[in-house]
């Protein structure tokens, strides 16, 4: 691990943005969650969350650098589970929706908590959701095509909010990288194969020194041979 690295991984930390969140309406192409998970990773988001495609397995590829490494992901069981958790943690909750009561995405204020609701490829937000999300929020076409794909309509989104919290300097935060959790997630960025090891064998992580290196553990547990086919 290269000193320069080490202090990259400290810089993007110290930007995440906790109290912004994408929400996926069972959005099922794997393409489309990699790209949005991918922009989220971008944007500085911290944590998103989808909820189960009704037909299939929610999947999505390690793009790009591996963005679902560093963005943490819940799953939820259906809409109003994903939207009850967010409004609980005092989410403001956009959707991408048109309706008679949409604004255009640039008049929200995504200076605050909010989470964003992203729809299906096909069928667009579902009923729940467009009834009980706080604002809709439409971004203007004039072509022949009828939307975005799911994926560029958050990327254009987000891209807005990452301009509101920059300009009022959201991103300028300092974090204690000495700080127990900031520590933890600092290793599972850092040292993903060791994270897989010591979490198959129930260990602690070792202890990483000022440049992020491993400073190698007393006890034998740590040099236990992998099983086979691992």
């Amino acid at each position: 691990m290269s000193r320069s690295r080490f202090e990259k991984f400290k810089r993007v930390l110290s930007q995440r943005q906790h109290d912004m969140t994408v929400l996926t309406d069972e959005v099922h192409k794997a393409q489309n969650v990699s790209a949005i998970l991918r922009t989220a990773d971008a944007a500085g988001i911290a944590h998103m969350h989808m909820v189960q495609p009704e037909r299939g397995r929610l999947v999505y590829h390690h793009t790009s650098g591996g963005s679902s490494r560093f963005t943490g992901v819940s799953i939820h069981p259906d809409i109003k589970t994903g939207m009850d958790t967010l409004r609980a943690q005092g989410m403001t909750l956009y959707a991408a929706h048109w309706s008679d009561r949409a604004i255009h995405y640039r008049e929200a204020d995504f200076t605050r908590p909010f989470a964003l609701i992203m729809g299906a490829e096909k069928k667009g937000l579902s009923d729940y959701a467009a009834e009980h999300a706080d604002e809709h929020l439409t971004i203007p076409i004039i072509g022949m095509v009828e939307s975005y794909n799911v994926s560029v309509a958050a990327g254009i989104i987000l891209q807005e909010a990452l301009h509101q919290r920059q300009a009022k300097g959201m991103y300028e935060q300092e974090v204690d990288e000495w700080d127990p959790a900031v520590r933890e997630l600092l290793f599972r960025w850092m040292h993903p194969q060791m994270v897989r090891y010591c979490e198959r064998f129930k260990l602690p992580f070792p202890e990483m020194d000022e440049d992020g290196d491993i400073i190698p553990p007393k006890d034998p547990a740590y040099r236990r041979p992998p099983r086979k086919g691992a």
